[in-house]
């Protein structure tokens, strides 16, 4: 499904040139649960953000679903994000006066799908992450994890093929954040999507399949994980 090749990402920062990615090569198969690990600066965000088609690399191959991407234009890269990559972000970024179902519904609006489909999806979803009987309450009214659930519900609404995470437990207290790891090995197990987890945490990674290690850029390791943590296990650090 992603095969990445010799990607490389230069941003010119006044005269000097800071190389983000430097030759990062791989390919993630339909169906797989990854996690893209590395410290600050490692250069997994730029990564996530080529893999998620929210930018394009400076140099190297991007291929998804055998469509090259790299040379894509904004409103291309807008169309394949709205259609195949769901995207869950660390703080949520839902909308602070707007009630969980709507949050929900807003990429179904600009899919163009009609109101009364709008809704099912949506309620589908959030019945999907636990929060059923949570559809009129606006974040403020939620917990973190509630909150969290939400913008998971808002990325799996239209059922796309890829489910990219950035941090997804990072501003959640640990219990809440095993919680929330259940959920996306559940989504992973019962919808056969693609997960691809962007994380610093060793603990979040360890609930993964494969684990990619980043570091100034390059690639360092790429790794089976031959006991990943199952759904349900209370948080044990290594």
């Amino acid at each position: 499904m992603i095969h990445v090749e010799e990607l490389t990402k230069v941003y010119q920062m006044g005269e000097s040139e800071v190389r983000a990615l430097d030759g990062a090569s791989f390919t993630i198969e339909k169906g797989e649960m990854v996690a893209i690990m590395g410290p600050s600066g490692s250069g997994k965000s730029t990564l996530m953000s080529i893999i998620g088609c929210l930018d394009v690399p400076s140099s190297g191959r991007y291929t998804l679903d055998d469509v090259s991407v790299e040379n894509m234009d904004e409103t291309r890269l807008a169309d394949v994000r709205g259609r195949k990559i769901g995207f869950v972000f660390q703080q949520f970024n839902l909308l602070a006066r707007t009630s969980a179902l709507e949050n929900v519904k807003l990429p179904l609006t600009y899919a163009g799908f009609s109101g009364k489909e709008r809704d099912d999806r949506a309620m589908k979803a959030l019945e999907r992450v636990g929060l059923g009987k949570r559809t009129h309450h606006a974040p403020n009214e939620l917990s973190g994890g509630q909150q969290q659930r939400v913008a998971i519900a808002r990325a799996i609404v239209n059922e796309p093929a890829i489910l990219l995470a950035d941090e997804p437990t990072g501003a959640l207290d640990s219990k809440t954040g095993v919680e929330i790891m259940d959920l996306f090995q559940s989504l992973h197990r019962d919808n056969g999507q693609t997960v691809i987890l962007v994380t610093h945490d060793a603990y979040v990674a360890r609930h993964t399949d494969r684990i990619i290690k980043l570091s100034d850029g390059k690639i360092v390791s790429d790794e089976v994980n031959p006991n990943p943590i199952k759904a349900g296990a209370p948080r044990v650090e290594a």
